[in-house]
């Protein structure tokens, strides 16, 4: 056929017909516009160009679908040599680690030998040997700089710059520190790295290696402006530079750490960072925390922070050959966990964490702009990669300025109205109100939010994975989200007047989930919620039928070990310039357990999903995961005028409050075992309620004592799985409540009602009856409570939507506890149908 770019195959003739330049050029053009044309493109083309007049149609096809051929025959080459690159960059970085991990063998090998012979010299081994490679005492390892007293001299400086250099290195690639790997980490191809925590070493720390696509002077910015990808930095500021006689500089940096939570303070940090470039041509770049030890320069304390210190840690960065650069990462930190509370302490003591956080964060970020710039094209929405990153870091930064509320940032606080578990703040500084300034418009109103309220609450949370968690709350919106809330913070940054939303329980209209973009490894993505039918506030606030949320999630992946969990939203205009006002709020959810394991990606978000795994949750729960913990911080933000202030901050702290009610409940439902009580939240199981099983077991034995029949098959002697899919709407409504609400239904009662578990309990009995069935119902209720049981003609109830349930017969029986006491009504609605 094809005889290559110049030559094909005559089909008609059998000879080989040769292609001019021109015919070629004339071909070439019209693949880069079109590399498949059709048959009537192709006949165009003979017309078009008399150049080619002379070649069949057939001809040109062959040569289609030849260039066809070579193109992907080249871009295959060209991913197999990258590939093969990879590689070979991963192999030797994996021989690297075997060298590595050999001397430390043979360190401990030596180190058990000389503590067998010389048991008495155990304390003095770590004092005498100063190596940067044998510094292990009993799997204990210590680094024991002899630092000597320095001053703020450029030569006292540089001294203790060479330390941390030398301390950093053998951290890097020798064996100053025991390395593990971390656990779910396996290095490969397709792997971020090799990733690894410290074991028995003074402080946190964790180490990685991994290929990055970039050169390494690229890599070395981007690595210095911590601002850019480590989310948690709130600022860096270079007080001072030197620059050293080998072609190095010298910075003295202050450093502020946002707090992950309300319950604990912020962090700051007064270091030297030094940049050089070692003898083999690897950039380096190593920082310590100055301290009054050394007698360097100092920085006085912050209020509202807390001085922590960085060990010798850093970046090396070696080129690659094939292009790109092997990076090595060393994070050491001591946070000082003394400041916070005991149940925070291993928030600040987990190596994971740090790892997850920090030291994978700077890898994350590094390969995220390789690919954007290998890849250049057009994400969602028509946004370019580096304008959406820009949107997820000010969704970031204005969250955790919100959680931390900064008196330097305008932030000040409210009189608590007597319960202090929600905390609120006003800022009306100009610098906050750049994002909401006011807007005029036609109909003479003028939209003038005038200062920013935060209301934010934190909560711990027992056996309940965070993934799971907020899954469950990015996906089921309806379970805790105030419609009028959303459309108030909405209407805040349009240009229309608002005022005090007027809630709606019930009126919730669905989601839909629009993606926007996510990072390479899918850990984090952005997208556009589209809230529909809200409709009905258009009166009130002058808005239209659907708002839109620009969100931002992460931490939802179930094997993922101790990761933390962010869901951070706000209020956009449909038009989603890149400059419009963004003022966030959200969740985050940090577990607080060094052991926890990630869940089977198989757990299902279905809060009746408890049901159907019957007994073996309780026999998993008894597991490693019965313990673990996590905390959860909450934070909304709304802007408002002034002259509201009161009004509005009633109603956030009312808002939090409804939300942390309805966190607890869902928390509870997805929980490996429902009995397992929500740790330091205030919300434990009532003293009668039973867990789901006990339940199912008192309707059946209740309905057989009063109608003599048996109510439910058991499938296998799971009487709650034949009631959960029982083919009859049952549903219990509890005594003690006024007015009665229902706290539990089968699958085909939450059919009928159109709600789910959690919001079932918002349902009061008298919102499902009809005025005919309420005065059946009150009229015959004695007879229930005498009797023990009562049968309910046909009728018309209402589920929770509004829409209209008929019924053929329904039959409602007292159910009885353990000890024979009344505990819930039951209802069973037979042959129901929406009207």
């Amino acid at each position: 056929m094809g005889g290559g770019s110049n030559s094909s195959h005559n089909i008609d003739n059998g000879k080989y017909v040769r292609y001019t330049p021109e015919q070629v050029e004339a071909l070439e053009r019209l693949y880069n516009d079109c590399p498949k044309p059709s048959s009537m493109r192709r006949q165009q083309l003979i017309r078009e160009c008399p150049i080619l007049s002379n070649i069949e149609p057939k001809q040109i096809k062959v040569w289609f679908q030849n260039r066809r051929c070579r193109e992907k025959q080249r871009k295959e080459a060209s991913r197999l040599q990258a590939v093969n690159r990879k590689l070979t960059a991963m192999n030797k970085l994996l021989m690297e680690e075997n060298d590595r991990l050999q001397k430390q063998v043979s360190h401990l090998v030596y180190e058990n030998s000389y503590f067998r012979q010389h048991p008495q010299n155990q304390g003095n081994l770590a004092t005498t040997d100063t190596s940067c490679e044998s510094v292990v005492t009993s799997g204990q390892h210590h680094l024991t700089p002899q630092h000597q007293p320095r001053d703020a001299s450029p030569a006292g400086l540089l001294s203790i710059a060479d330390e941390t250099l030398t301390e950093f290195i053998s951290k890097a690639t020798g064996t100053a520190v025991e390395w593990v790997q971390m656990p779910g980490m396996k290095p490969g191809p397709d792997s971020i790295g090799i990733v690894a925590i410290s074991h028995g070493c003074t402080g946190i720390a964790a180490r990685a290696c991994g290929l990055v696509g970039l050169d390494p002077t690229r890599v070395a910015e981007i690595l210095k402006d911590k601002p850019s990808w480590l989310r948690d930095c709130r600022s860096l500021d270079i007080v001072n530079v030197l620059s050293t006689a080998n072609g190095g500089t010298l910075e003295l940096i202050y450093m502020q750490l946002y707090a992950p939570t309300t319950l604990a303070p912020a962090r700051d940090f007064w270091m030297l960072r030094y940049t050089s470039v070692m003898e083999d041509g690897s950039l380096v770049i190593c920082e310590r925390s100055l301290n009054n030890t050394q007698n360097g320069p100092s920085m006085p304390p912050s209020p509202h922070f807390v001085r922590a210190e960085i060990l010798p840690s850093g970046y090396l960065i070696r080129p690659c050959e094939g292009g790109g650069s092997i990076l090595h990462i060393v994070d050491h930190f001591d946070l000082e966990p003394w400041s916070v509370p005991d149940v925070l302490r291993s928030l600040y003591e987990s190596s994971t964490l740090l790892a997850q956080r920090t030291t994978m964060a700077a890898l994350r970020y590094l390969r995220q702009i390789s690919q954007e710039i290998s890849q250049p094209n057009v994400s969602g929405w028509g946004r370019r990669p580096a304008a959406l990153r820009a949107l997820s870091q000010r969704l970031s930064k204005g969250f955790n300025e919100a959680v931390n509320g900064f008196s330097d940032e305008g932030w000040s606080m409210l009189e608590s109205d007597g319960i202090d578990d929600v905390t609120l703040l006003v800022n009306s500084s100009p610098t906050k109100m750049m994002m909401t300034s006011s807007l005029p418009f036609s109909n003479g109103f003028t939209s003038m939010p005038s200062a920013v309220l935060c209301a934010k609450a934190s909560m711990l949370l027992q056996n309940v994975p965070p993934s799971i968690l907020l899954r469950f709350l990015r996906e089921h919106r309806q379970e805790w989200a105030d419609n009028s809330i959303d459309a108030y913070s909405a209407a805040a940054i349009k240009e229309g007047p608002c005022s005090l939303p007027i809630p709606r329980p019930g009126s919730f209209g669905g989601q839909v989930i629009l993606p926007l973009a996510h990072t390479i490894e899918n850990e984090e993505f952005m997208e556009v919620i589209k809230l529909e039918s809200l409709g009905h506030y258009q009166e009130d606030m002058m808005m239209p039928a659907d708002i839109f949320l620009l969100q931002m999630c992460s931490g939802v992946d179930e094997n993922a070990v101790e990761s933390c969990a962010e869901l951070i939203f706000a209020p956009i205009d449909a038009s989603f310039s890149d400059d419009a006002p963004i003022i966030p709020s959200g969740f985050r959810i940090i577990p607080l357990d060094s052991k926890s394991e990630g869940l089977s990606p198989n757990r299902t978000l279905d809060l009746a999903s408890a049901l159907d795994i019957g007994s073996r949750t309780a026999g998993d729960s008894c597991g490693s995961r019965g313990n673990t913990k996590s905390v959860m911080t909450i934070a909304f933000q709304l802007a408002f005028e002034m002259h509201m202030q009161e009004n509005v901050a009633s109603m956030a702290r009312q808002y939090v409050r409804s939300v942390i009610d309805s966190v607890q409940r869902v928390a509870l439902a997805l929980s490996p075992s429902s009995h397992h009580q929500l740790s330091g939240s205030g919300l434990r199981p009532p003293p009668a309620s039973p867990e789901a099983h006990t339940l199912a077991r008192w309707i059946s034995h209740s309905y057989r004592c009063y109608l003599g029949v048996e109510l439910l098959k058991p499938n296998g002697n799971d009487l709650l799985k034949s009631l959960w899919h029982h083919p009859e709407a049952l549903m219990c409504c509890s005594l003690k409540a006024l007015p009665p609400v229902f706290t539990f239904a089968n699958q085909a009662g939450l059919d009928m009602l159109e709600t789910t578990l959690v919001a079932l309990q918002d349902i009061t009995l008298e919102k499902v009856f009809d005025n005919n069935g309420k005065k059946t119902f009150c009229s015959d209720f004695p007879q229930i409570m005498q009797q023990g049981f009562m049968c309910i003609d046909g009728g018309i109830c209402m589920s929770s939507m509004g829409r209209a349930v008929t019924y053929e017969k329904a039959v409602a029986w007292k159910v009885l506890n353990d000890d024979e006491d009344p505990h819930c009504i039951c209802f069973m609605f037979l042959n129901w149908s929406f009207i």
